[in-house]
C-alpha cells in the first residue's frame, strides 16, 4: 500500500511540473503567435496543474482507513475530483467558445484579427507533443505498476494522452489555415484561428462531460461497470456454493478505486453466527485479493424477503 501511495504521489509529482510548464509555454506561445488556439490549449495544461495538485492530497485521504465519520472509507473523494476536475474543464471549454465566437463576431463586423505567427507555433506544437508523450508513458507505467487500481493515475494518463491529440489537431488545423491563405477559402483564413478553437472544444467537450457523467454516476450510487459485477460474482459463487447455500443477488457499487458490495444470500439450511462470520471472512479474504479497497456486506436471507444482516 505504501509503494502505491508513493507511486502515485511521485507520479502527480512529476504531472504537476510537466503540466506547468506547458501551461507556461502555452501562453507564452500564444502571445507571441497571435493564436487562440495555443492558449487554450495553454489553459487546458493549467487546469491540469491545478488538478494534479489537489489530487495529491486527494491520494492521501483515500488511503486512510474507514472510521466513525466515514464507515465506508474515503474512496469516494476520489470521484468527487474527477467529477470537479471535468467540471472545471467544461468551464475552460465554454470560456474558449466565447472568445473564439467574439472574435468570428468581430471579423463579421469588418475587424480583422492579428495574423497568426507560425515560428512560435511550430516550436511549441513540438515541445508539448514530446512532453505529453512523456507524461503519457510516466503515469501509465505508475498506472500498472499499481495494479491499474488508481483511478487518479489512470485519469492523469488519458488527460495526457488526450492533450496530446488536441495539441496535434491544433497543429494540423493552423498550418491547414496557413495553407488557404491564397486559396478560394482565404475569407476564412483570418478567422481560421478562431473555427480551429470550437472544433477543439467540440472535441474537448464531449470527452470531459463523458468523465462528468462517470463520476456523477458514482457519487449518485450507480451500480458498478458490467466487468467489476461479473468478477466479483466468479470469486463469491464458490465459496457460497460450497458453504451449501445460494447467492440471491450481489449488489455493487464503485467510488473512485473503492468498492461497496453487498452479498445477499441463502444458506438453505439453519446456521449459527459462527457459521456466518467464517464465510465472511472467507469471502473478504477471496475478494480482497482481486479487489484492495473493498468493503464487503454479507446479508442472510431467503427468497421470502426476511433477511438478517453480517
Amino acid at each position: 500500500m505504501q509503494n502505491e501511495h508513493a507511486s502515485e504521489q511521485r507520479a502527480l509529482t512529476i504531472s504537476m511540473i510537466g503540466t506547468l510548464l506547458m501551461g507556461l509555454a502555452g501562453i507564452g506561445a500564444a502571445i507571441l503567435s497571435n493564436s487562440q488556439a495555443i492558449l487554450l490549449d495553454g489553459l487546458f495544461s493549467f487546469v491540469g496543474f491545478a488538478a494534479a495538485l489537489f489530487a495529491r492530497r486527494v491520494i492521501g485521504r483515500v488511503q486512510k482507513a474507514p472510521d466513525q465519520i466515514r464507515p465506508f472509507g474515503y474512496g469516494s473523494e476520489e470521484s468527487i475530483f474527477t467529477t470537479f476536475r471535468a467540471l472545471s474543464l467544461l468551464g475552460v471549454v465554454l470560456f474558449a467558445i466565447i472568445n473564439a465566437l467574439r472574435s468570428i463576431g468581430s471579423y463579421a463586423n469588418g475587424q480583422l484579427p492579428p495574423p497568426l505567427l507560425f515560428e512560435p507555433i511550430a516550436v511549441y506544437l513540438a515541445a508539448i507533443l514530446m512532453t505529453c508523450l512523456v507524461l503519457w508513458l510516466f503515469h501509465q507505467r505508475a498506472w500498472r505498476k499499481g495494479g491499474k487500481r488508481s483511478d487518479i493515475l489512470k485519469l492523469e494518463a488519458n488527460a495526457a494522452a488526450f492533450d496530446g491529440a488536441v495539441t496535434a489537431a491544433a497543429g494540423v488545423g493552423l498550418f491547414l489555415v496557413a495553407s488557404i491563405d491564397d486559396g478560394p477559402l482565404a475569407v476564412v483564413a483570418p478567422i481560421g484561428d478562431s473555427l480551429i478553437v470550437l472544433v477543439l472544444c467540440s472535441m474537448a467537450a464531449i470527452r470531459y462531460f463523458a468523465d462528468f457523467r462517470a463520476g456523477l454516476a458514482e457519487l449518485a450510487g450507480v451500480a458498478a461497470p458490467k466487468a467489476s459485477y461479473e468478477m466479483v460474482l466468479g470469486v463469491v459463487n464458490e465459496p457460497i456454493a460450497s458453504f451449501g447455500g445460494k447467492l440471491v443477488e450481489l449488489l455493487i457499487v464503485k467510488a473512485g478505486r473503492s468498492h461497496s458490495i453487498v452479498v445477499l444470500f441463502d444458506p438453505q439450511r439453519p446456521v449459527s453466527a459462527i457459521e456466518v462470520d467464517t464465510l465472511s471472512d472467507e469471502l473478504e479474504q477471496s475478494l480482497r485479493q482481486k479487489l484492495k479497497h473493498a468493503n464487503i456486506l454479507t446479508v442472510v436471507t431467503s427468497s421470502s424477503g426476511d433477511s438478517e444482516t453480517h
